[in-house]
C-alpha cells in the first residue's frame, strides 16, 4: 500500500493518541470527517494499522521483573522449531520474541512478578523445551526508552 502525506499524518496522530475522535483527527489533517474515516478504514484493511492498544505500566500491574533472554537452540529441525515457537507464543510472560542472526537464535523480552517467578519460568518452561540448548539472561535494571510507535 502506497502511503501519502495525509496517511502518514493520520498514522502519527493515531500512534500518539488512538482515542482521538475522528472529528478531531480530520480537523488536524485538514480533511472532512467522512474522508478521514475512509482513509483510516483503508489503512486498517490494507494491514497498515494492526490494531489499537492501551499502554499499560508493567510495574503498576505487579510485573516488576523484566529480562532479555537470549536463546540458543540445540536442534533446528522443523518439528522442534515449530514446537518452540508455538510454546513461546502461548506464554504470557513472553511479551516479545524475535528470531535473529548472531550468537543467539531468539531474543525474548520476559515480564514476571519477581526473580522467583522468572526462575520458575526458566526451570518449568524454557529449559524443558527440547529445542533449547541454552539461555543467557540480561536483567533490565531500568528502562531508558520504550516506544510502541513506528517512525512514519
Amino acid at each position: 500500500m502506497q502511503l501519502d502525506e495525509r496517511d502518514k499524518q493520520i498514522l502519527k496522530l493515531l500512534q500518539s493518541d488512538c482515542r482521538i475522535s475522528n472529528a478531531d483527527l480530520a480537523e488536524q489533517v485538514s480533511m472532512s470527517a467522512s474522508a478521514c474515516w475512509r482513509k483510516i478504514r483503508a489503512l486498517e484493511d490494507g494491514g497498515v494499522i494492526e490494531g489499537y492498544r492501551a499502554g499499560v505500566s508493567p510495574q503498576a500491574v505487579g510485573l516488576g521483573f523484566q529480562a532479555l533472554v537470549h536463546v540458543q537452540l540445540a536442534r533446528h529441525n522443523p518439528e522442534h522449531l515449530t514446537d518452540f515457537i508455538t510454546a513461546v507464543k502461548t506464554r504470557q510472560e513472553v511479551v516479545d520474541c524475535y528470531a535473529t542472526t548472531g550468537q543467539a537464535d531468539y531474543h525474548l523480552r520476559v515480564l514476571c512478578r519477581d526473580i522467583a517467578a522468572y526462575n520458575d519460568f526458566l526451570e518449568n518452561f524454557l529449559f524443558r523445551l527440547p529445542a533449547v540448548e541454552s539461555a543467557q539472561t540480561n536483567v533490565v535494571l531500568r528502562e531508558i526508552k520504550r516506544s510502541p510507535q513506528v517512525p512514519v
